[in-house]
């Protein structure tokens, strides 16, 4: 079930502004029936101050009143319809000093596992220059002798999403380049058809 935003708070602002039971203000806020009793005499909650729910976009008028009327009648929390957005950082992000050291190694599991992806998809899961992703898909990277492979997802320094998108969208732009090349040659079997 859930619960109200600050649900003490809340139960403070049901019993001064409703006539509702102390059942139906327990059940909605989580609270024991007896800590409700003890909220209206004055014994529990002292100083808390009454949060509207109203207010907050979680009970709305209507639904007090009915359950006024009835007092069999729960009071049900208002449908909340969001959508989460996920904002993106622009830029490079910040990558502490202890995991340094694992961008080389995330880097060279990349260029292992998915060698079609290209140097700036890397560059930008992992957070890196391209000088340094293509010094070591050349084996030139300066401290090659330490790199050892490690899944950029179990480092941290990526999400699994932000991979598998960067991954779909590699197999997708080296379809479309086979595409072309098959194109391309039948293209010149029509110009030269003696071969």
């Amino acid at each position: 079930m859930n619960l109200p935003l600050m649900p003490k708070a809340t139960a403070v602002w049901l019993i001064e502004n409703t006539t509702l039971t102390f059942k139906q203000i327990a059940d909605f806020s989580g609270l024991h029936e007896l800590e409700i009793k003890g909220i209206a005499d004055g014994d529990v909650a002292i100083g808390i101050k009454a949060y509207n729910p109203i207010l907050s976009n979680q009970l709305t008028r209507e639904e007090i009143q009915l359950s006024s009327e009835d007092p069999s009648r729960p009071l049900t929390m208002k449908k909340k319809n969001m959508d989460i957005e996920v904002k993106k950082m622009v830029g490079t992000k910040y990558t502490p000093i202890a995991k340094r050291e694992d961008r080389p190694n995330a880097i060279a599991w990349l260029t292992k596992n998915y060698p079609h992806l290209a140097d700036s998809q890397i560059c930008r899961l992992v957070g890196t220059t391209k000088n340094t992703v293509v010094g070591i898909r050349t084996r030139k990277y300066w401290n090659m002798s330490n790199v050892s492979p490690k899944d950029p997802v179990a480092a941290n320094l990526c999400t699994q999403t932000d991979l598998v998108a960067a991954i779909e969208k590699a197999k997708r732009k080296q379809e479309r380049i086979e595409k072309e090349k098959k194109k391309e040659k039948e293209k010149a079997k029509q110009a030269n058809p003696s071969e």
